[in-house]
């Protein structure tokens, strides 16, 4: 999968954000994991697109938390661990 997933942690936010650079369009869900998984809407990406979900709430900075999209059909892919 041609792609690129970032993921931006902050004492108050978290965002992820999926850019789709080649191949068919997906229907992915992006989300995160620390203590558990949180997923955002399903999503129809295409190619050249850029998809982004935030969740504003108050987040511990000890923890470490790994950015997610869950792509119809291809599996679950993650980005490495970040802490605030």
């Amino acid at each position: 999968m041609h792609q690129h997933e970032q993921l931006n942690t902050s004492p108050s936010r978290i965002e992820i954000i999926y850019t789709k650079k080649a191949g068919s369009p997906i229907k992915a869900h992006l989300g995160f994991r620390s203590n558990g998984t949180t997923w955002g809407e399903l999503k129809t990406i295409s190619k050249g697109e850029r998809a982004n979900s935030t969740w504003n709430m108050s987040y511990p900075c000890d923890r470490k938390y790994v950015g997610l999209i869950k792509v119809d059909g291809q599996g679950t892919f993650e980005t490495p661990p970040a802490t605030c």
